[in-house]
């Protein structure tokens, strides 16, 4: 397994890559076969930002990939709560995947065990509304637009250019993004 760290706008030290490793290298129990990890530090020298200390970790298993990041004014605290978040994902995880299929490509064997006795308040969170709406052919511009006007933080639409189901989305830095189908493409 590669663990690669990288640092912007830090020097990675190796007390601090040495903690990032022990901590993330937890993570690697649940999952038979992880190619590779990525862990990048950030530290915004803003001094308006408060929470400036970010840590972004990517986990590249057989299976899908999980990412977290998490932010605070100190990086460790930040690599803390970062593990935490990824395992409640994997966890999260384990329990979809669980019900679908027992032969999880990349699941470890911890994981599947643990699957056995976890109860029924663990579940997670779960669909309890289904909408139904109509989906009007527009520009992605008008789709951004009626988006707005809802107040909403994504819209569905059909995309009048090229006929596919489209949607767009409020990104955290205030822009939209566009998100469009590929077909055949896994």
């Amino acid at each position: 397994m590669e663990i690669i760290i990288k640092g912007r706008h830090i020097e990675v030290t190796d007390a601090l890559r040495a903690y990032a490793e022990d901590k993330v290298g937890k993570i690697t129990k649940y999952f038979d076969q992880i190619q590779k990890i990525e862990i990048e530090f950030t530290d915004e020298k803003n001094p308006s930002i408060v929470n400036s200390k970010t840590v972004e970790v990517t986990v590249f298993p057989k299976g899908p990939i999980l990412r977290a990041k998490e932010s605070s004014g100190d990086m460790y605290a930040s690599i803390d709560m970062v593990v935490d978040k990824l395992d409640r994902q994997v966890k999260r995880f384990k329990n979809k995947t669980y019900k679908s299929t027992k032969n999880v490509p990349g699941l470890g064997e911890l994981a599947k065990s643990r699957l056995a006795v976890e109860d029924e308040e663990s579940r997670g969170p779960r669909i309890v509304k289904v909408k139904q709406i109509a989906v009007k052919p527009m520009v992605p511009e008008e789709a951004t637009m009626q988006m707005e006007l809802l107040g909403h933080d994504f819209f569905v639409f059909t995309n009048a250019e090229t006929e596919e189901i489209n949607v767009v989305y409020k990104r955290k830095d205030s822009n939209y993004g566009l998100i469009e189908p590929i077909h055949g493409k896994a």
